[in-house]
């Protein structure tokens, strides 16, 4: 079996696990208020890669963590994501009306309802680190996850990006400015998926957490380069997700900066930077190396 044929494998048994363990800790559809959990459950369930909780369950694969004390980990990180997601297709954002290959949240529902099933899903995410069982770890590491995923999630994060982007619309950035953007709107998220399953193993060598920690921020980059890069080679069925909006909007991006060669460059030298890094460790984070390459060659 390929390293390629192993990914796949791997990919498939983290995607159904997750889902799995989503849809156990989430409201039931039935429960009062119905159409804030059924919104909240449209949202999450049946779709997208599930890219974050691919990289904590492969992490703690890399680290000797037990699966069954991932899966709160790699839910909170996902429920986060979503709510990501579910705010940012809103009209006062990207204005948005199709993601994962289906009509966005406040479509599929209304506005008012989408905000809500968002910041219920961000809230779920902390309580999830807080109080699930299956986390097997100290108060102080558990509490280190909290920290970890709130500031990933907040104004020194993922929405001080996105309103760093927000402010960005029409004007010409660096490419400094524009790594320093996306390193908060989109590579603090995938850093915190790699940092929860470091921290599920509290006698994980620091060293070893720091050389984690900056192969997520590398993949972190190159997901976003890929990203603007199939935002203008792709096409919107493939996407899940209405291509050309970032040119549309006249959004900053790395092949507007670089070029699309020069883009694609890029991001294969962050790839090369990821396996740099990873240099110290054996075959136990195999798949960590394989996800940084399927990060920068997927086509959705």
């Amino acid at each position: 079996m390929n390293l390629k044929t192993d990914l796949n494998h791997f990919m498939q048994i983290c995607q159904a696990r997750a889902e799995s363990a989503l849809d156990f800790r989430l409201p039931a559809a039935s429960r009062m208020p119905e159409r804030l959990h059924q919104a909240m459950r449209y949202s999450v369930l049946g779709g997208g890669k599930r890219l974050r909780p691919l990289l904590t369950y492969a992490t703690g694969q890399a680290v000797s963590v037990p699966w069954d004390s991932l899966d709160g980990p790699a839910c909170a990180v996902e429920f986060i994501h979503v709510y990501s997601l579910i705010h940012d297709d809103l009209p006062a954002m990207d204005d948005d009306d199709l993601r994962r290959g289906k009509p966005t949240c406040h479509i599929a529902f209304d506005e008012a309802t989408a905000i809500l099933a968002g910041d219920a899903l961000q809230a779920l995410a902390f309580h999830v680190l807080a109080h699930d069982p299956s986390i097997a770890v100290p108060a102080e590491s558990r509490l280190a996850m909290l920290e970890t995923l709130a500031t990933a999630s907040g104004s020194l994060g993922m929405v001080g990006g996105q309103a760093i982007d927000l402010d960005a619309v029409g004007k010409i950035l660096d490419l400094p400015s524009l790594e320093n953007m996306h390193i908060r709107k989109t590579g603090a998220l995938i850093r915190a998926s790699v940092k929860l399953a470091a921290l599920a193993n509290p006698s994980l060598d620091s060293g070893i957490a720091d050389k984690l920690d900056h192969y997520a921020k590398c993949i972190g980059l190159a997901f976003q380069i890929q990203d603007d890069v199939l935002d203008e080679e792709s096409d919107t069925q493939t996407l899940g997700k209405t291509q050309g909006k970032d040119r549309d909007n006249n959004k900053p991006n790395y092949p507007a900066l670089l070029g699309l060669a020069g883009a694609k460059q890029k991001a294969r030298d962050l790839h090369e930077e990821a396996l740099d890094t990873l240099s110290g460790l054996g075959a136990e984070a195999e798949i960590l190396r394989a996800l940084s390459l399927f990060i920068i060659e997927r086509r959705a």
